[in-house]
């Protein structure tokens, strides 16, 4: 699978630069807009760069220069920025996500939230990964855009909660960069870069390095990445082509346990599962291929392929058993812009074929119903093909209204390579491992979408109507248990109605408010005495905010806030004793979801001096730790300190001391068989380190 992977992508590649260095007259591209104004534009509301200012929806962008100024060291440092979004943060690169919604985990985490790398999803619609950023390729984003609310109309499968997308640099000038830094934990990042740009073309080379011990016994990951990019543009045509490569190997730390055992400095540096590791490969490939026929028509089309292989260990679960699993795919964006003065309309169809595998392998003797030898095997081969249309119309210079609507086809062939039924071990013992006999399921579902939106002189006020839709995760439909023969998964789905202002003050103050309702049916998980639910019901209310000020020539201040109120909508009872926290009760909160997030930063960088830096304070507020809501998490505040120093034009020293006040907490709160359980935060870390050469990273 692996060798037709690279087949296809160095074919597909040199074809592209074939045929984009074919005509003689260099055009500006709608992506070279984009890198000339990357404050000023966001690309993933409608596939091409627009104006930010006039997008009806909630999509915020994280500028290259504010990339550049945070340094992180996990996603979550950035994207936890967003009103709205929290990112709990695992063991290294580990993570689990939330967009409007509590901390999801499962297949509901996997399938909740729709990952990008330049407009393409970094994993098949069946086959999400809840730790879905540890593919891409962050650590060189030019931007990251965030999408918050449902996003079908024009994604379709896993935009249900939100998406993310990540946006690699293309070459501007030729030259080199590089960043190396080093903490005081001992992790090590660097990233080289180096472009080339010709009459007509650009080349891109983004290599990044990880080796980070971890804070906790047990828990450090070595990762290398690497992104190259050739953009070319010939007359009436540009072709952007991206190939990207991830290998991940990632030492899991579980969770610490007991009342309060984050605040214990020698228990919140301790590892109860030293043997737990998660270990990723990916291949990825895309090409955009954009045709202006004439001042109003473009063609676009976007062929891509990836390869994925991941191998953890079950360390959760009794069983301790591995698990492999890996996909391949090829596919295709296809997209037509009609654009008049008052009328815009954009059409497409996008295609996929999916080949998937999934292996589980349980090495230690049977324990409980978790029996010793093959849980399951099987494969999936998946088709999906997804028409969509969005209007644009302007009935007067004021007023915008745009409907969309698209429909997403889905088709599962399931094949068992085991034993069908109840998996029975050597000594004939009965175990909980179901494998289903070979079937096909098709899923179709439709995800409609309409704005309205009045500019005022120096504000827009909108609002929207949406669904997002998504088919189940295929390990939520052939990875089954025993007392899970009924009830199988059925489509999921989120209406969501949205308004909201956006708009600017005296030039110096920019603003974004938004208001939310949206309910969810088909939530499907499995609740504590390990049955499927499929008919789950869940309503999301919430508000968000974010302001930006420039008080003064180089000063400046940010804030953002997002309350949320997340309850469940229905009833169900757990007949486990040592799970009775879990039962839920109809307008019960959802575990995992604070009602307030907020932040702020005040930002120093005059001109004309070679210092600048950064305070930034972020809040978590309390939370419920259990679906019956009778353990809590009293929430955090954490404070962190950056700063700069251009000690030339080639060379920057750069800090950054997080956690300034030493805080304990916990990124994650949980409760599970009476029992609290947590994924203690880094204390204080001092991080130091050089920019050389012309790295915007």
């Amino acid at each position: 699978m692996l060798k037709r992977f690279l087949i296809v992508s160095t074919s597909a590649y040199v074809a592209m630069i074939l045929v984009g260095t074919s005509s003689v007259a260099l055009a500006a591209s709608q992506e070279g807009q984009m890198t000339a104004q990357a404050d000023e534009v966001v690309v993933t509301g409608e596939r091409r760069p627009v104006s930010i200012d006039l997008t009806s929806s909630s999509v915020s962008v994280i500028s290259v220069e504010e990339l550049r100024r945070i340094g992180a060291d996990h996603p979550s440092e950035v994207l936890n920025r967003v009103p709205g979004v929290l990112l709990h943060r695992g063991s290294g690169q580990e993570h689990l996500t939330s967009i409007r919604s509590p901390v999801l985990t499962g297949g509901a985490g996997a399938g909740s939230f729709l990952y990008l790398q330049n407009g393409v999803p970094l994993r098949a619609a069946g086959f999400a990964n809840v730790n879905g950023l540890l593919e891409a390729h962050d650590e060189i984003a030019d931007a990251i855009e965030v999408v918050r609310g449902p996003s079908g109309a024009l994604y379709g499968a896993n935009a249900i909660h939100g998406v993310i997308d990540i946006r690699t640099p293309r070459a501007a000038d030729s030259g080199w960069g590089g960043v190396f830094s080093v903490d005081t934990i001992g992790r090590i990042k660097t990233t080289g870069e180096a472009t080339w740009v010709g009459e007509s073309q650009g080349l891109y080379l983004g290599i990044s390095v990880l080796d980070d011990p971890g804070f906790r016994a047990d828990s450090g990951v070595d990762q290398q990445k690497i992104t190259l990019r050739h953009d070319t543009e010939a007359g009436r045509l540009s072709v952007s082509s991206v190939f990207s490569a991830v290998n991940i190997n990632q030492e899991t730390a579980g969770f610490v346990t007991g009342e309060g055992a984050y605040l214990d400095a020698t228990r919140r540096r301790t590892n109860p599962n030293p043997e737990a590791f998660r270990d990723v490969k990916a291949l990825r490939f895309s090409s955009r291929i954009d045709w202006k026929a004439d001042d109003e028509l473009t063609f676009s089309i976007t062929p891509y392929a990836r390869w994925t292989d991941m191998d953890f260990l079950l360390h959760f679960l009794p069983s301790d058993a591995l698990e492999e699993n890996s996909h391949w795919s090829l596919g295709a964006q296809s997209a037509v812009y009609w654009d008049r003065s008052n009328l815009s309309v954009i059409a497409g169809v996008d295609f996929e074929t999916t080949q998937g595998d999934l292996r589980e392998f349980q090495s230690r003797p049977t324990i409980f119903s978790f029996n010793q030898g093959l849980h399951y095997d099987y494969s999936v081969h998946a088709l999906s093909a997804s028409p969509f249309v969005n209007i644009t119309w302007r009935p007067t210079p004021r007023l915008t209204i745009t409907p969309a609507l698209r429909v997403d086809w889905t088709r599962y062939d399931y094949d068992n390579q085991t034993g069908d039924g109840i998996f029975i071990n050597d000594a004939g013992q009965s175990g909980r491992f179901l494998r289903p006999a070979d079937r096909v399921d098709e899923y179709t579902t439709v995800s409609p979408k309409l704005t309205a939106a009045y500019g005022f002189d120096d504000l827009t006020a909108y609002a929207s109507y949406a669904r997002g839709a998504r088919p189940p995760q295929t390990t939520d439909l052939y990875r089954l248990q025993r007392n899970q023969t009924s009830a199988p998964a059925k489509a999921e789905t989120i209406d969501a109605v949205e308004i909201g202002l956006r708009g600017t003050v005296r030039d110096n103050i920019r603003y974004h408010f938004t208001g939310y309702f949206m309910e969810k049916d088909n939530f499907f998980f499995r609740d504590a005495d390990g049955f499927n639910v499929s008919n789950g019901r869940t309503r999301h209310l919430g508000a968000e905010g974010v302001v930006s000020a420039n008080i003064f020539s180089g000063l400046g201040i940010e804030a953002n806030a997002a309350f949320g109120r997340h309850t469940y909508r229905f009833e169900r009872p757990v007949n486990s004793g040592a799970n009775a926290l879990e039962a839920i009760s109809f307008g019960d909160f959802v575990d995992s979801a604070p009602k307030w997030l907020a932040g702020g930063r005040i930002f120093w960088q005059p001109e004309s001096s070679p210092i600048k830096g950064e305070l930034e304070w972020v809040h978590v507020s309390q939370y419920f730790m259990d679906a019956s809501n009778s353990v809590v998490y009293p929430g955090h505040d954490v404070l962190n300190l950056r700063g700069a120093w251009q000690i030339s034009g080639d060379v920057e020293f750069f800090t950054t001391l997080r956690n300034i006040t030493n805080t304990f907490y916990a990124e994650r709160a949980d409760f599970a068989f009476r029992t609290q359980r947590f994924f203690p935060g880094e204390g204080r870390v001092l991080t130091i380190g050089f920019r050389v050469g012309g790295s915007d990273r």
